[in-house]
């Protein structure tokens, strides 16, 4: 329990290196919910794919840099059956991440939603593509794209929690 009586509660945010999308989503979902004082909620990030001890991309770095938050001593972690198993909330960014978690765990299918899902809510029948793509090897425009869009479903989540 925290100490303002609320259930802690553990989320993790997968992609599929674990140097761009979950770092910016943990990064991003970390912040705000300190802003909210929800200091009772976790964050981890892990890749599907992930080699582990692995810093961000320079270019995640500086995308978040100029969101007020530093990763730059962020390291890498593959997804393992423990963190699946220990989380209450599974956030992907893409088809692809979440048929692998399920593939590998398909009880968890009633806490593992795409990151834009959940941050819909009741509001996701009309919405129509999840996915939020790898901006890996493009320009920084990309990720500030890729950053733009995680941030925007990250807001909501943060308010839904």
């Amino acid at each position: 329990m925290s100490d303002n009586g609320e259930k802690n509660k553990k989320i993790l945010v997968v992609c599929t290196g674990n140097s761009c999308r979950s770092v910016m989503a943990e990064g991003l979902l970390k912040k705000r919910l300190k802003e909210l004082k929800k200091g009772h909620i976790e964050v981890s990030s892990a890749g599907i794919s992930a080699v582990g001890g692995m810093g961000p991309t320079l270019e995640t770095i500086e995308v978040m840099k100029e969101e007020g938050v530093d990763m730059s001593g962020f390291k890498s972690r593959a997804l393992t059956d423990e963190l699946i198993s220990g989380n209450d909330i599974i956030l992907v960014m893409e088809r692809l991440q979440k048929e692998n978690i399920l593939a590998r765990a398909p009880w968890v299918s009633g806490k593992l939603y795409y990151l834009k899902e959940f941050a819909l809510g009741d509001d996701k029948k009309n919405a129509i593509d999840f996915d939020i793509r790898d901006p890996i090897g493009r320009p920084i425009e990309a990720y500030r794209y890729t950053k733009g869009k995680i941030k925007e479903a990250i807001d909501k989540i943060a308010e839904r929690l």
